[in-house]
């Protein structure tokens, strides 16, 4: 059985993760979700939230244990994923992608946007960048039609509320890791066929340029862990099996 570190993507937190976690935990893994900086209800100042900051809370996170984990990283999470993999390899037993951003060295996640497979993502054309340090935030319609289409409206009501502004920094900083480190670390990916957040050809670029050991595909939207929780949990316990 294996430990899965879970990493939340860009405006939530830890809760983003609540619907799946006793349901790994009934197969036999162990899971631990936590806030990035100024996440959920971390309290980290806005102006120290970077993608420094995020990796290096990854990796205290799995330095809290012994065993390598397979670390999940969700939309944004992808990328702090990413940049903690380059910083503390050796903590990491595996990387799942899950409807997330997997970028090469020296790239960042406005770079993988601003490709052409990323045209027509409903996140560029509705998110609202203000204040110092700059703030991305977005209408809760916007954010419904984006990421929750697929979700109940129950589900989606329960969601919107409690999701922050993300500091623009984690956007806008390209990775700085050793590919061939990264190159030794087993990946798979959970694909989103009704991404409106991450284009599913976006998607699909990523994965032929960083091949994968497994790809699940699910015929769902950004939110996976609500409006395909079973197939999402499925998919993570198959990607544990050698």
């Amino acid at each position: 059985m294996a430990r899965f570190v879970l990493v939340h993507g860009a405006f939530g937190g830890a809760w983003t993760w609540e619907p799946i976690v006793d349901k790994l935990e009934s197969l036999g893994h162990t899971v631990e979700t936590f806030d990035l900086p100024g996440g959920g209800t971390d309290e980290t100042p806005l102006e120290d939230v970077t993608l420094a900051s995020c990796a290096d809370r990854v990796c205290s996170v799995l330095a809290q244990r012994p065993e390598a984990a397979v670390l999940v990283g969700y939309s944004m999470g992808g990328i702090v994923a990413t940049q903690a993999a380059g910083n503390c390899p050796e903590r990491f037993a595996s990387l799942i992608f899950v409807a997330s951003f997997m970028p090469s060295n020296g790239q960042s996640l406005l770079d993988l946007t601003g490709l052409p497979e990323g045209e027509g993502d409903m996140i560029q054309a509705n998110i609202v960048v203000e204040g110092e340090p700059p703030l991305a935030s977005m209408s809760d319609e916007a954010t419904a039609a984006a990421v929750y289409n697929c979700c109940s409206d129950a589900q989606v009501a329960d969601v919107l509320p409690r999701r922050r502004p993300q500091a623009v920094a984690v956007f806008a900083t390209p990775i700085s890791v050793d590919d061939d480190v990264l190159a030794r670390i087993p990946r798979s990916y959970v694909l989103t066929q009704q991404d409106n957040c991450i284009m599913p050809a976006l998607q699909r670029r990523m994965i032929a340029e960083h091949p994968c050991r497994k790809v699940v595909e699910l015929d769902t939207d950004h939110a996976p862990h609500l409006s395909r929780t079973d197939e999402l949990v499925a998919a993570l316990d198959e990607m544990t099996i050698s």
